[in-house]
């Protein structure tokens, strides 16, 4: 399928919540073509009628000292005009709405297909290029449809009306123009092709740019650590260049394809001049009929002009379109099937059975990996890094399935079950407390959106992240930096605890929720663990003796298997 045709499969459908807008946009284009058709007209009258009779001497009725005929010919160019420039407006207007819309709908389709996407899918495209598409490549379709395909459209309406005109005033000279047709159609597929090819090479060279920027921007603290800015900026110049080089090609086909343009239509027109005045001179046609034909020739090339010039925007829109696409049909490998249901009412019993798991092609982190843990248990799970402790927290979560083995939740294998009831059973608090922008008083509420004012003050008190908070410039209305690198990393975590107390899951996952923090810190979020943990079911991924020490178990992962259970 074509990247134009791929990138229209997935607009077409959100067309149709917009159908008023877009017939009101398509009466708005045939009333500005009527007009259009109309407007030379009230030339012909003046050449065919006012001026052969007043060079003849003959008298001509008149208003105002003015022949009438005249007058009318005049008010009818300028209500023409008016009218042409009305219907313009109008169906700008609605087909740039209709764009911006669509537009939006598709970029939020899209983000919410990619944050969808198991972590198999984030750990193979780069966290820039998926920012590229869903920001540039998108603005790149709005901007296409609203500057080049509202022109291209107005412009095929406007040639088919003039061809049916002109066929009427003289089949011949009508024959000449369309004869530029199918040699233009060959020409345009030919380079259309090249630009497309070269606008999609183009787009994949600006996804690794910004793939690169969104890379080391996201840890310049390691990078101006180890003084890595001229290395990564010779890296980011080789991509930057390698982006110009197709991008300039793009152009450089789309340039040819505008001066071929050009030549065609000089040729048509030369043509349509000559056989024109023998027509004339024969008397098979009068010269205001010539005029008008002549007329009608800019606007019935218009949209092989507007093609060819929009030729390098449409191939860069259908490149990007493509790009969106690819997210689009992108399928998750963790999703509901026919057969899912939700869970109801969870207590927190997790059991894997000979489970295999891994990323990608590689090897499998865990293999034939089995535990049990009852409702209300804390177990703790130790092992070297990379031995797939990381993993097992992915596949309690369904962030990833396995490969082979079942992964149960209170006795249902998590693949019959729907994806959001299997993570509504769980809270989590990660080594790296993610925080978003926005408010304190937001960040916590993210775990039940529902939950008013009061409970979230409770869920910081539990946290014993009230009194900092409140310490804050305005409090719990305080926006909170990028990432949350206002605050402390202590704050960070007693903030992402008070968020799982909030979300009251059965089910608590810790992954090395410690590691990192000072003494005072790390004494203080264990105390608000506490809070957290008790008489729920827990799973505590750590290496320090203190968060282990309150486990009812240890287990260890050596080389993916579950070998060692020690009781406590």
């Amino acid at each position: 399928m074509s990247p134009l045709r791929r990138t229209l499969r997935h607009l077409l459908p959100l067309l149709r919540n917009h159908t008023v807008l877009v017939a009101l946009g398509m009466l708005a284009v045939l009333v500005e073509v009527l007009a259009t058709l109309a407007e030379p007209w009230p030339l012909k009258i003046v050449i065919d009628d006012v001026l052969p009779t007043a060079l003849d001497g003959r008298p001509l009725e008149r208003t105002f000292g003015i022949p009438t005929l005249a007058l009318i010919a005049a008010a009818g160019v300028l209500a023409a005009s008016a009218l042409r420039a009305c219907a313009s407006y109008a169906a700008t207007l609605c087909f740039a709405t209709v764009g911006s819309r669509v537009t939006v709908a598709l970029r939020s389709a899209a983000y919410r297909h990619v944050l969808a996407q198991s972590l198999r899918y984030h750990q193979t495209i780069p966290t820039g290029d998926l920012l590229s598409r869903l920001t540039a490549d998108v603005t790149r379709l709005q901007e296409v449809a609203v500057t080049a395909g509202l022109p291209l459209l107005a412009s095929v309406v406007t040639f088919v009306g003039m061809t049916v005109v002109m066929l009427v005033l003289d089949p011949l000279l009508a024959l000449v123009v369309l004869v530029v047709v199918p040699l233009f159609l060959l020409a345009a597929r030919r380079s259309g092709s090249a630009v497309t090819a070269a606008a999609r090479s183009s787009r994949r060279a600006e996804g690794h740019v910004a793939g690169l920027v969104g890379e080391s921007l996201g840890a310049v603290r390691v990078v101006q650590a180890y003084r890595m800015e001229e290395p990564l900026w010779r890296r980011f110049a080789a991509s930057s260049s390698a982006s110009l080089t197709t991008g300039v090609r793009a152009q450089r086909l789309a340039a040819g394809l505008e001066r071929r343009t050009d030549l065609l239509i000089g040729a048509a027109t030369a043509v349509v001049l000559l056989v024109g005045t023998v027509r004339v001179s024969g008397g098979a046609l009068s010269l205001g009929e010539l005029v008008v034909f002549v007329s009608y020739l800019k606007s019935v090339f218009k949209p092989m002009r507007n093609l060819a010039k929009y030729t390098g925007r449409i191939s860069r829109a259908a490149a990007s379109g493509e790009r969106i696409a690819e997210l689009l049909e992108a399928e998750p490998d963790v999703r509901d099937r026919s057969w899912t249901r939700p869970l109801r009412r969870p207590v927190g019993d997790l059991r894997l059975d000979e489970v295999t798991a891994g990323y990608g092609d590689g090897p499998p982190v865990l293999r034939g990996a089995s535990l049990h843990v009852r409702p209300g248990e804390r177990v703790a799970v130790t092992g070297p890094s990379g031995s797939g402790k990381s993993t097992l927290v992915a596949l309690l979560l369904r962030l990833l399935d396995p490969q082979s083995g079942t992964v149960r939740l209170d006795g249902h294998d998590l693949t019959d079950l729907t994806v959001a009831s299997v993570r509504s059973a769980f809270a989590v608090v990660l080594q790296e407390s993610v925080l978003f922008g926005g408010t304190v008083l937001e960040n916590i509420r993210m775990a039940r959106p529902g939950a008013s004012d009061a409970q979230v003050v409770a869920a910081a008190v539990a946290a014993d992240a009230d009194d900092f908070v409140r310490a804050l410039p305005l409090g719990y209305h305080t926006v909170l930096a990028e990432r949350g690198d206002s605050l402390s990393g202590g704050q960070r975590q007693r903030i992402a605890i008070a968020r799982a107390i909030l979300r009251d899951a059965p089910v608590v996952l810790l992954d090395e929720p410690t590691s990192g923090l000072d003494a005072a810190s790390r004494r203080a979020v264990l105390t608000a663990l506490d809070r957290l943990t008790a008489g729920r079911t827990v799973l505590v991924i750590a290496h320090h003796e203190e968060l282990i020490a309150g486990c009812d178990r240890v287990v260890r992962i050596v080389d993916g298997r579950i070998e060692e259970l020690v009781r406590r």
